[in-house]
């Protein structure tokens, strides 16, 4: 994207820029609870120097959006559960079990692992009943709204629940900040084994998943629901 407007929101660069997710990530920028923030606020915020952020941005070269990135509220909700939710559920228990057994052998060295232990079970914690709401009420009403206007929600309108599900991230954003401070950005320590290694690059793709599916859902899929369930009130 030649000559990028620092104007720019932070969560239209990720749609339309892939690559754009990794240097914010690296930045440290917020791009997925916070996606609405132009660039040029985000980084002076974080006292990030704006010129650089753009010239790794320029770097990528032209703009090719994903498929998701184009894909209509009913087909993204299925494209979420699929790669992210489906991920999220295999991966959690499997990082649970090794957080623990990290802990049980180099807890007495570093006694940060008891939290990176505890961080993952509230992950999992939260993110299990947050995706069953998903499932099992949000995203079959968007199917049903998408190919009938006319379909009125049980709940009423998407306002509440899309509220109570962008807390839920904003909570979650908490959790994978604070992972990453106290792992170093989940850089594991010299004397660390295979397992701790192993730990921390899966809670980094932990977390660069979590926070694109957020920013699916909060930036790409809850706007376009509010813009359809608007178009419904002005055509009835």
């Amino acid at each position: 994207m030649p000559d990028i407007d620092p104007q720019q929101t932070l969560a239209r660069l990720v749609t339309e820029l892939p690559g754009s997710a990794r240097i914010f990530e690296r930045w440290g920028i917020d791009y997925c609870c916070h996606g609405q923030r132009a660039l040029q606020a985000a980084c002076a915020d974080l006292n990030v120097d704006t010129r650089s952020v753009i010239a790794e941005l320029d770097a990528l070269g032209e703009p090719s959006p994903e498929e998701w990135a184009t894909m209509a509220p009913d087909e993204l909700t299925e494209h979420i559960v699929c790669v992210h939710h489906d991920y999220l559920r295999e991966e959690l228990p499997r990082l649970i079990a090794l957080a623990e057994k990290v802990h049980s052998v180099h807890g007495g060295r570093h006694g940060e692992l008891s939290e990176v232990a505890a961080l993952v079970r509230m992950t999992e914690a939260d993110l299990t009943p947050h995706m069953q709401r998903e499932e099992l009420v949000v995203f079959p009403a968007i199917r049903q709204m998408s190919t009938n206007p006319d379909f009125q929600p049980k709940f009423g309108n998407f306002d509440g629940p899309l509220s109570v599900l962008m807390a839920e991230h904003d909570n979650q954003g908490r959790l994978l900040d604070r992972l990453s401070e106290i792992t170093a950005d989940y850089t594991p320590p010299a004397d660390g084994c295979a397992s701790y290694a192993a730990l921390y690059d899966g809670l980094r793709q932990l977390d660069q998943d979590t926070r694109l599916h957020v920013h699916k859902e909060n930036n790409i899929l809850f706007p376009a629901v509010k813009e359809m369930e608007a178009a419904v009130a002005v055509s009835s």
